[in-house]
């Protein structure tokens, strides 16, 4: 049987009173895009300073590749870190920044030329070798740290919030640009960061942390459209909530009443007994508007349009529920308007969506 990467076994951390870490247990791949999500003071840096031996835990097991490693110190572990500040050193050229663990390690000289040059040219940085870090942009600086980290060949590369200091465009070609290089190294990556986005773009498992507990683990498209926490649904972008009581349900499909709304049809994945508290989350995009009610739709409320607002790829629309819960819409823009062009401010509109478009979340 083929070990896991990283083996988490219920790891505590506490910092005196401060319980950062409660408990966790997680099983990483071989091979697996990784990341650790949530917001500041999770548990989440922790957690992969745990891994990378700069923390000790209060309680529990590390492994990597099968063997216990809680106890070993940074340099014992085979596993490198990447931070946001990179970290490079200044007065070395790119290439001896990248050569300067090998270096230490006292690898032949040939051998450190031709990884070094290899690892250059897996971040896309061939003929740079001779720069310092200050003519390199930020971009390229983080390939350098990168390229570092690499070419030491660690069973897992470990990075916290590695693009956090580069502009929003250089962002986002960067979270490609990682997921390439993942996938043509085959290392682990276990990732570390608070923007969704970027871990929904490049991660083949997400694991949600909250105050120092995981809430979900699942591949990116099973956490957005199945959440299993509040906590889940709505740090996983945008989602409307309708609080209720659940009336009956037959097989997969269960009535849920919502105050001030009346019967909503959702689909279920467990058994829950009638009179169940529980919240409904619909995504915006899941929603359709219209100007009359329409007909054999699972779903639908009606509200007043109480706000219109062009975000250049989409349109939200805000609407005030007749139970007083405001909801957001959100069309894709096509052509010259968006789908519901001859909406305006203050009139009533009908809002509807499917039955398997909403997710049961237990009180």
């Amino acid at each position: 049987m083929t070990p896991f990467a990283i083996e988490l076994r219920n790891v505590r951390k506490s910092f005196a009173d401060f319980h950062a870490v409660k408990g966790i247990s997680l099983q990483i791949q071989q091979g697996e895009f990784f990341s650790l999500l949530g917001p500041s003071g999770c548990g989440k840096t922790t957690t992969l300073r745990m891994i990378a031996g700069f923390e000790q835990p209060t309680s529990g097991e590390i492994r990597l590749l099968g063997k216990e490693v809680s106890n070993q110190p940074p340099n014992r572990r085979n596993v490198n870190m990447v931070f946001q500040n990179y970290a490079l050193f200044p007065h070395m050229t790119v290439f001896e920044n990248v050569a300067f663990g090998l270096q230490t390690k006292k690898v032949p000289a040939d051998e450190i030329k031709t990884r070094a040059t290899e690892v250059l040219n897996a971040v896309r940085l061939p003929g740079m070798e001779a720069r310092k870090p200050a003519q390199l942009s930020g971009g390229q600086q983080q390939r350098v740290a990168l390229a570092r980290a690499l070419v030491n060949r660690p069973a897992v590369l470990l990075l916290d919030e590695p693009l956090g200091a580069l502009d929003q465009k250089l962002r986002k070609e960067m979270q490609l640009e990682l997921k390439r290089l993942q996938r043509e190294v085959g290392i682990t990556f276990i990732y570390v960061t608070h923007d969704q986005e970027e871990a929904l773009t490049m991660s083949d498992r997400i694991c949600v942390m909250h105050a120092g507990e995981v809430l979900q683990v699942d591949e990116p498209r099973a956490l957005y459209e199945h959440p299993t926490s509040r906590f889940a649904a709505d740090f996983i972008g945008t989602t409307n909530f309708l609080k209720g009581s659940l009336v009956s349900s037959e097989g997969k499909m269960a009535t849920v009443n919502v105050e001030g709304l009346g019967p909503i049809r959702v689909e279920v994945a467990l058994s829950l007994p009638a009179g169940q508290s529980v919240t409904l989350a619909v995504r915006p995009e899941r929603l359709k508007l219209a100007a009359k009610a329409p007909e054999n739709e699972d779903n639908q409320a009606v509200g007043k349009l109480s706000e219109i607002v062009f975000v250049g790829n989409d349109t939200h629309y805000f609407v005030a529920l007749s139970n007083g819960v405001q909801i957001m819409v959100r069309e894709q823009n096509q052509g010259e308007f968006p789908g519901a062009p001859s909406l305006e401010i203050g009139q009533r509109v009908y809002v509807f969506w499917s039955a398997t478009s909403t997710s049961l979340l237990v009180d």
